[in-house]
This record gives C-alpha cells, structure tokens and sequence, in this order.
C-alpha cells in the first residue's frame, strides 16, 4: 500500500516544536543545561579576551611598545638589562629616532634606558631605573591601566634633564619615602663603573601594575644617559604605530635601517602574548567538555522521549509517516531544544559582559600575587564581543545537535507493529 504523505517539512517542524511542552520539567532541564554550558563559554570567553588585551595593552606600554628595537649584543643577556650594548651600532641617538621616525605607519618613537640600582639606607635593597621621556610619552599612551590616566597620585614626574625622580605607590610605602625626600642609589655604568646618586622624589605615580609599582624609579631620560656615561645613544628605543596591525612591517624595514647587529621585536613576539595566543586552543578544548556535558542530558532526554512514545511512534507509522519523518521529527525536537537552550544563554551571557565591560575587576584582590610575574595590570576589563557571542551560540547548538542525531536515529528502527501491542 503507498503511504500517504501527512504533510511537509514546515508540519514536521510544528509537530517537533509542540512536543518540547508536552513534559515542561524535562524540557526546562535541558534548557538549563545548555543555556549554562553556552552562558559559559560566552562569560569565560569576554574573561579571557579581556585577559589577552590586558596583556596586550600592559606589554605595548610598559616593554616593548608596538615594536622594540634594540642591540643583539642587549638581547642575549637581556635580564641582567646591560647598558652596554646601545642600539644603532654608535650611530647618534637624533638620527635614530629621525630615521625611524620617517618609516610608514610610526606614530611616535621614544628612547629608553632601563637598569637595575642598588638603593643605600633602605629596606628595599634594589629596584628598577627607567629612563623615559615623560613629557612625550604621557602624550602618547596612558600609563594607568584602569583609569586610562598619566597615573600620578602626588606631585609631578622628573623635569627634563633635572636630578629627579618618581617612584611607585607600593614602592614609596615599603620605604617611607614621600615628596621632597632624596633616594641614596648606586648603579654600574656604561664603562662598568659604580655611578653614586640620590635623585629628589618630585612625584608618586600608580599605574595599577605591580611590577612598575613595587619596583620602578622614574628619572629622565637624559639625566639617566648622563649619569651612565652612555654618549649620545640609548638602550631601547620603543616604537609606536598609527594602527597595531602594522608592527610587521614596521619591524622589517626598522632591521633594515639598524644594521645586522641590532634587531626589532614585535610585541606579539613577547614571551607572555606569545604563550596566551599559544593556549588558546586548550580553552576551547575546555569548551568542548562544556558542552558535551551538557549535550548528554539533551541524549538522555531524547532516549526517555523516545522510550516513552514506543506507541506514538508506531501509530505515527501506521498512519502513514516514513521512518525518515519520523526520526526528522525527534531531530527537530531536540534542535530546538538546543536552539533554546543556547539563545537563552547567550543572552544572558552578553547582557553581563555588556553590563561589566567597563567595570574593573581587580585580580590582585581576588587573586593575590597570581598575576604579579605576568605583564598585567591589576584590573581586568570584559570585552564584549558580538562575535564571541555569536561563536558561543553555533557552538552550543552544533555541540549539542550532533550529539542527539544519533539517539534520534533510534526511533527509525521501531517496528509500528511491535510498538503498538506495548
């Protein structure tokens, strides 16, 4: 006998999407459990891209800039921050910066010097010299990674050329120093002699960063020059671009000007940017597990339909529905409890990171000194990404849907006979 088309692929569908009311408990179960494993990912997702671009902004500040140019002889003892090897093989610091300055796409170029001194009179028995331009790079970028300021607190930052300095919140507690009060510090110069100095505290900054704000003495860049007899050159120079994105080739023709014995680091070349976009696919592994946990409860109700509707599903053979309709309308079932289920939590999920994104969320507070080692600031922003919610519903509903296809194809091999005498 030929059997008699019921209806369409649209009647299917209603069919499917009245059956997710017919048991409201287990269906507001598996809507949880999706909408929990996608308002994850989605949640998690904002945190971590938040992380990277905190890492991001902290490095682009604080080390390298967009790119970092420096000695290879520099490099290769880098931690000790030698003042040596300056960059540019002795050519003067003017040209440099002029040259640099001439390439496409640089916005701005600073010279820096950073070395370790040795502090006399003090609890603290060492900390960082940094030798900044300040007027310049204040204009440039914001040293406060949470107010998105120059991150003073107290007073000013070192006049050009001035026996000056500024230190760190954290660093001006633990030695009691204030405005006016004098810093007794010796540091090893260029010719590797001992360079005796006490620099006038004029300023006390907080950048939100613990390593600059327990560790760092801020003097000017010439006076620093001077005082370690290192000519007219510098040990870094950090370079600034009109758009991220062009690093590369900033980079490339920065090697070419410099010569074979310098060299000129991106800022995705940083150990720490490099190690989080290298862990990226171990979150999504997390992910994965996230939603696979949560597509088993979808599996198990879909078993329990199918199980339960033994009679349904044979007289909806006897009335004339193929085996192909009958499995595309347990499908649908579950899809649209996925599609719910994901919706839901997608939603939910990009409502908070909207609501949080310009919320700091301090991680020293909730974490300690986790984070101190890493190149990043205390506070963490969200980012609200529409993409990121879009990338979490796909995988919430394709997770979730290809998990239930097979105990869908379960109900294509209940025999309509046999269902019926049950």
């Amino acid at each position: 006998m030929e059997k008699v088309r019921l209806g369409g692929f649209g009647t299917l569908m209603k069919i499917a999407f009245r059956n997710i009311f017919r048991n409201k408990r287990r269906t507001a179960f598996c809507l949880l459990a999706v909408g929990l494993a996608v308002f994850f990912i989605a949640f998690y997702g904002s945190m971590l891209a938040g992380m990277l671009g905190a890492m991001n902004e902290a490095v682009q500040i604080f080390e390298t800039g967009h790119v970092r140019a420096v000695s290879r002889a520099f490099e290769a003892d880098a931690e000790a921050m030698p003042v040596q090897f300056p960059v540019g093989e002795g050519r003067p610091l003017p040209e440099l910066e002029a040259a640099v300055a001439a390439i496409p796409g640089v916005a701005a170029v600073f010279p820096r010097i950073k070395t370790y001194a040795t502090l006399q009179e003090s609890v603290l028995k060492h900390a960082t010299l940094w030798g900044l331009r300040m007027e310049g790079e204040s204009k440039a970028h914001h040293f406060n990674l949470t107010d998105r300021g120059d991150g003073l607190l107290e007073g000013r930052y070192p006049a050009p050329g001035a026996n000056e300095c500024a230190v760190g919140r954290i660093f001006a507690d633990k030695t009691g120093l204030r405005v006016g009060d004098r810093i007794p510090l010796k540091t090893v110069s260029s010719q590797f002699s001992d360079r005796m100095w006490a620099p006038k505290v004029v300023g006390v900054f907080f950048f939100d960063y613990t390593a600059v704000d327990r560790d760092a003495v801020i003097v000017d860049f010439d006076r620093l020059q001077r005082l370690l007899t290192m000519g007219d050159a510098a040990q870094q120079l950090v370079v600034y671009a009109d758009e991220a994105a062009l690093s590369a080739p900033i980079a490339r023709r920065m090697e070419a000007l410099l010569g074979t014995d310098n060299i000129a680091e991106e800022w995705q070349d940083n150990y720490w940017v490099a190690l989080m976009n290298g862990l990226m696919p171990v979150y999504y592994v997390v992910y994965l597990v996230f939603l696979v946990v949560a597509s088993f409860l979808i599996v198990n109700t879909v078993v329990m339909i199918i199980h339960e509707r033994i009679k349904e599903i044979g007289m909806m053979g006897s009335l004339g529905m193929s085996r192909r309709e009958i499995v595309t309308v347990f499908f649908f079932e579950s899809v649209f409890l996925a599609v719910l289920g994901a919706t839901a939590g997608m939603l939910a999920g990009g409502v908070l990171t909207a609501a949080l994104q310009n919320t700091p969320i301090n991680l020293m507070g909730l974490m300690g000194d986790t984070f101190a080692a890493m190149p990043m600031g205390n506070a963490l922003y969200l980012t609200f990404s529409p993409a990121q919610l879009a990338q979490s519903w796909l995988l919430g509903v394709g997770i979730a849907t290809l998990f239930t296809l097979i105990p869908s194809l379960k109900s294509a091999f209940v025999e309509p006979v046999e269902a019926l005498r049950r």
